[in-house]
């Protein structure tokens, strides 16, 4: 049953390398029919509508959140009246970490790409995106739970606010300044040429018609407030929110809800310069929408598989936080890191005696010395493995539709791997393991 999972990435992989009008034309129909095949499967063949009706809840809230930060972000337009430079790269690229870890990876994505990509004009290139994808997409949103989902599950199940800033601020430094260096390097090489001199664009910008900075959609930020407080709205915390159980799974939709009212108020309130400028339509949104809702049903036979596996007493014997570390990063990086976070760290709790269902079981798990570099293992290899491949993380596949959108031509899932995340991230990840795990 690994096989249309397999499949799929397999195409993915593939499609748009080999064969790429037939995979744009029929991607939405293999990826639905492939989810719908497993759905049915689960449903009708084992009777497991539990595991089935929780997959499919965890996809609309995963589509939904990204969709209405898609127009939030893609109907905000930021333009930097410079020239891109090294410096200048590197200075937005930290911004966009720092902002990653306050309004969530996708967020900052969705806000900071467009702008990045004008920024750079003339000299823009893939490893640009790539960067960028490592960066801002994932491991920038290592420093509180409103980052990365993984990080805001343990937030909602009894991990303290402020426990990631507390105890992930470390591999938070080392990851992105490695990378942060490494994209310097390779950007200095990059020549810059600039369509006017340092005195022209002094002279263009004196008479108005280069301004320094330029934003239109000052009422988005009140549409991404709207959206952040929403994702707060999770019926454990507030048993009063309205839900309905559907196969014994507890199911609430005002959330999304709310999400999908603020994406239609704040589209109604874009000016125009902003969606001309950012040439926004709905066609990435819809190719991620439509690829994860295969991504997401095909991978529950390999999401058990996972867990079966490392839930093996002998397995569970050897999973120190340098394994943890590696264990959960590298299926981060393939399946769903949400799920794959939970079902680690419920592991770890109960070869401890404690259950992850329970508030002060986990907040003890949290602090207790002889713990805590588990929960620190699990949260940062999460997050910080999630730009692996591209469907590590949800921006990622976003922010690499909207570059290609741009005429970018960004390398394909296998290239992104052996090309990019192989030679570049992989070598960050393990030093983050030397200085924080093995030592």
């Amino acid at each position: 049953m690994l096989l249309p999972f397999i499949s799929l990435l397999g195409l993915i992989a593939s499609g748009p390398l080999l064969f790429p009008h037939f995979w744009e034309r029929n991607y939405a129909r293999i990826a639905i029919a492939l989810g719908l095949l497993m759905l049915l499967y689960y449903g009708f063949a084992r009777h497991d509508w539990h595991m089935a009706i929780e997959t499919l809840a965890e996809y609309v809230s995963f589509v939904t959140l990204l969709g209405a930060l898609y127009v939030v972000g893609g109907t905000m337009y930021l333009n930097i009246g410079l020239q891109g430079t090294p410096q200048r790269n590197v200075i937005l690229l930290t911004v966009g970490a720092v902002l990653a870890s306050l309004i969530g990876t996708t967020g900052a994505s969705l806000v900071l790409i467009r702008p990045f990509i004008r920024l750079n004009d003339e000299r823009i290139k893939p490893y640009h995106i790539v960067f960028f994808i490592f960066i801002v997409s994932n491991v920038g949103g290592l420093l509180t739970p409103l980052g990365d989902p993984p990080l805001f599950i343990g937030f909602l199940r009894g991990v303290p606010f402020i426990w990631t800033a507390l105890h992930l601020a470390l591999p938070w430094v080392v990851a992105n300044g490695a990378l942060l260096l490494i994209f310097w390097l390779i950007d200095r090489r990059n020549p810059y040429p600039s369509r006017f001199s340092r005195e022209e664009q002094a002279h263009i910008r004196r008479e108005g018609g280069l301004p320094l900075l330029e934003f239109h959609g000052r009422y988005n930020l009140i549409w991404l407030a709207v959206v952040l407080i929403s994702v707060f709205m999770d019926p454990q915390q507030f048993p009063w929110i309205p839900t309905l159980s559907i196969d014994g799974v507890r199911v609430s939709f005002v959330r999304e809800l709310v999400q999908l009212l603020a994406a239609w108020g704040c589209y109604r309130t874009a000016t125009r310069r902003a969606i001309t400028g950012n040439h926004f339509h709905f066609e990435p949104i819809f190719e991620v929408a439509f690829l994860f809702f295969g991504i997401f049903l095909t991978m529950m036979p390999a999401l058990q598989l996972a867990a079966r596996v490392a839930s093996d007493p002998a397995v569970a014997a050897r999973l120190t936080p340098a394994v943890l570390y590696w264990v959960t990063g590298l299926l981060s990086a393939f399946l769903d890191n949400a799920p794959t976070y939970a079902s680690l760290v419920s592991l770890s709790m109960a070869g401890h005696e404690l259950e992850f269902n329970q508030v002060t079981s986990v907040a003890a798990f949290a602090h207790d010395p002889a713990t805590m570099p588990l929960l620190r293992a699990i949260s940062s290899g999460a997050v910080l493995f999630g730009g692996l491949t591209y469907i590590g993380n949800g921006p990622n596949f976003l922010v690499r539709s909207i570059a290609h959108d741009e005429g970018i031509n960004m390398p394909a899932f296998f290239q992104y791997i052996f090309r990019y995340s192989l030679r570049y991230l992989l070598p960050v990840l393990a030093l983050v393991s030397v200085l924080l795990y093995w030592m």
